[in-house]
């Protein structure tokens, strides 16, 4: 055991003990490594390390060894190879648009997105001097048309949030790609697994077809408990990861290690989680089919579901003939019931906890009003009050029921 030299305080001496643990020590949990400094030898190793590459070590917020791991891991989950962690799914969507647009520049959202990311359009983003358009996810002339020479980014959406509608992806991107703007995809959805962003045509042409770069709200699937706030941002570009890492710096925008620990225990049984969810909200979905109170049930793997077809073209596959879909899906209320018998119907249920979010253990519902969610004519879903459920772990029979009794509490 190391002594302290005798010239310093017991105090200094601790502070500056030089004890190091050897190395060696594997287990199946990465380390958590916490720091804001980052200590150099001389002066030589602080001036000349690099972070970008994640060859070394400068500052905490550039990058330690457990978030090196976590988007190392989650680059290789989404097929790229570039990944940077920011605090929220939303932070995400932020930092691609900070990094990539200015004055001048406009933004596609889809009609249908993550309402956030069009409220940071409307909001931030007009504030500098950015415009926004909204298109039709359903409809590619509509999305043709809209880009212009000003246009820098196209979001995309599979499936759309809240009303589910799977656009063709394969189409817009190869559009985006004809056009020569840049195209970033919410893959939140899909988690990585549902399908390959980043090869949306495997083993047709030299050359995938993909997306430019994805972000991901690690806070649903890859969270997986409903307590840790997180996104991913995710690209093959060399030249886009340099932009949105050196924007991201700048910004100062960091993850905790704690969190970090807890995604990458999570990731382990990802695949098995959203494997469950995607059988348990198909199985009460189409139970909900057949239930008179609701005019349209809204989730890509049903055949009446709008963009269904693009689903199975992308999601189904040799490995997956049943395709694969997030535990996720909405109906469509009838319209002789008013919003409040709906509000009605949502506090009824007793398993069912209202709240936003998905991903996590426990089964949630929201209720939307069409009209605060939709700008574009979507004659594609039925009139009514669109209720979001997103389903976790719960027996399927014990969440049947629960729908059923608030549906004749309220709504019979």
């Amino acid at each position: 055991m190391a002594s302290k030299p005798p010239s310093l305080s017991r105090n200094t001496a601790n502070i500056h003990h030089p004890y190091q643990a050897p190395e060696g020590f594997v287990s199946p949990q990465v380390p958590i490594y916490k720091g804001s400094t980052v200590i150099f030898p001389n002066t030589a190793a602080m001036r000349e390390r690099q972070w970008l590459d994640k060859s070394s070590y400068t500052y905490g917020l550039h990058g330690t060894p457990t978030t090196f791991t976590l988007e190392e891991r989650l680059a290789s989950l989404e097929g790229g190879t570039h990944c940077i962690l920011t605090p929220s799914g939303l932070a995400a969507i932020a930092q691609v648009d900070f990094a990539l647009l200015k004055t001048g520049d406009e933004v596609l959202i889809p009609d249908n997105a993550y309402a956030p990311n069009q409220s940071l359009a409307s909001g931030e983003l007009q504030n500098f001097g950015i415009t926004h358009q909204r298109y039709d996810p359903l409809n590619l002339d509509d999305l043709a048309q809209r880009i212009s020479s000003k246009t820098r980014l196209v979001w995309l959406e599979a499936a759309g949030s809240v009303t589910m509608e799977f656009p063709d992806l394969v189409a817009q991107v190869a559009l985006c790609k004809t056009r020569g703007v840049l195209c970033a995809l919410d893959n939140t959805w899909g988690a990585g697994l549902a399908f390959n962003s980043f090869d949306l045509t495997p083993g047709q042409g030299t050359e995938p077809l993909g997306v430019d770069l994805t972000i991901h709200a690690l806070t649903k699937y890859p969270s997986g408990g409903g307590d840790v706030l997180m996104g991913s941002i995710i690209t093959r570009s060399d030249a886009l990861a340099r932009t949105i890492k050196l924007s991201h710096m700048r910004l100062g925008t960091g993850v905790g290690s704690n969190d970090v620990e807890t995604l990458l225990r999570s990731l382990s049984t990802l695949e098995m989680r959203y494997a469950a969810q995607d059988h348990h909200a198909r199985e009460l979905a189409r139970w909900c089919e057949g239930q008179s109170v609701f005019a349209q049930v809204l989730h890509p793997a049903l055949a009446q579901s709008p963009g269904h077809m693009h689903w199975q073209k992308l999601c189904v596959s040799q490995q997956y003939p049943q395709g694969r879909a997030a535990g996720i899906f909405s109906v469509v209320v009838d319209t002789r019931f008013s919003n409040a018998q709906v509000d009605a119907f949502c506090d009824a249920l007793r398993i069912f906890k209202i709240g936003y979010s998905w991903g996590g253990p426990m089964s949630l519902v929201v209720p939307y009003q069409k009209q605060n969610i939709r700008t574009l004519p979507s004659p594609h879903l039925q009139p009514g009050t669109v209720v979001r459920f997103c389903i976790g772990f719960e027996d399927v029979a014990d969440l049947q029921e629960d729908i059923k009794q608030a549906i004749h509490a309220v709504l019979v």
